[in-house]
């Protein structure tokens, strides 16, 4: 897996404490302010439309399709992902699990198996002049696959809560820790307002 934080707003803390200082006609008080402590009153007091004036774009890619689907659930965000339809999957790649890969070698098996099963079929029905797009059905949840994704800081914030608690899948909250990691340094003020929960398991 890996996370790459491609593209943020300059200056984001600022230029929302500036939005938000237009709402109130205080925007003379900036010179003088501790950003963090404003902002945290912002997000404290729930004014969180301000946030939507900065925003992160990720590249993200080894993930799998299991998690891609997931995550396209906040439509708030943007997405382009790699295409199946236009690009061959030429060779196998794919996520396992955890609890596959610690369950023992019989366990482990079984699952590499299906994917060479799922691989193998893909190029044959290819070698037999089926067209990529119809091919790809037989591909599994598990294949990698790389996205590029955007969006502004108050849909980050909500994505983070939800996708780092303690229950969320261990996969998509795997991918998060590292944006948060990402997002917190460019943007401590901000993201420093949600804490980071210890999983309760894979």
């Amino acid at each position: 897996m890996h996370v790459e934080l491609i593209s943020v707003t300059p200056d984001a803390e600022r230029l929302i404490e500036r939005a938000a200082r237009t709402c109130y006609d205080t925007t003379d008080r900036m010179s003088s302010s501790d950003t963090s402590t404003f902002l945290e009153k912002l997000f404290n007091a729930g004014h969180l439309s301000v946030f939507e004036h900065a925003s992160a774009t990720f590249r993200i890619a080894g993930v799998s399709r299991a998690c891609s689907h997931q995550l396209v659930r906040h439509r708030l965000a943007s997405y382009s992902q790699r295409s199946q339809r236009y690009v061959a999957e030429k060779e196998a790649s794919y996520v396992v699990p955890p609890r596959v890969e610690q369950g023992g070698k019989a366990l482990s098996d079984t699952f590499r198996s299906a994917m060479e099963a799922s691989w193998s079929a893909y190029a044959e029905l290819i070698r037999l002049g089926i067209p990529r797009e119809d091919a790809r059905y037989v591909l599994p949840n598990a294949c990698t696959t790389e996205l590029v994704m955007s969006a502004n800081f108050r849909e980050w914030l909500h994505i983070l809560k939800q996708r780092l608690a303690r229950d969320a899948q261990w996969e998509i909250r795997e991918m998060c820790g590292l944006i948060y990691e990402k997002l917190r340094e460019i943007a401590p003020s901000v993201f420093g307002l949600i804490a980071r929960e210890s999983p309760k398991n894979h």
